[in-house]
């Protein structure tokens, strides 16, 4: 299982960005998508997560300002950003926890590469 995080970039505070990431390989269902974020010297966190009858969840800081949203279908799952502050600024890695077919119906979680956002002042 693969996951291929895009959409990141260099934008200026107020702007927006959508992130993308799709999820290839042997799979048989996917439960949680979610994306997370890592700055400079802090640990990752979770910044938005959706389940897989689309239920959002939001870290505070990203309230009214991010939308997370999933294609089934597609495997995919996508972050918009709005309202870009520097504070945004980091690595944002996308996860999908994945049942894979032909093993025991377990869901196991993946990672994307991380792709950077940067918001300038």
């Amino acid at each position: 299982v693969q996951l291929q995080a895009s959409g990141g970039g260099l934008v200026q505070a107020g702007g927006s960005l959508r992130l993308s990431c799709v999820a290839s390989g042997s799979i048989f269902s996917i439960n949680f998508m979610g994306w997370y974020r890592q700055a400079p010297g802090k640990q990752r966190e979770l910044v938005a997560g959706i389940t897989s009858d689309g239920n959002p969840n939001y870290a505070d800081s990203v309230k009214g300002r991010f939308t997370i949203t999933r294609d089934n279908a597609k495997n995919t799952v996508y972050l918009q950003m709005n309202s870009l502050r520097p504070e945004d600024t980091a690595v944002y890695y996308c996860r999908a926890d994945v049942r894979r077919v032909f093993t025991i119906p377990t869901f196991n979680p993946y990672w994307g590469q991380g792709t950077l956002v940067t918001v300038s002042s």
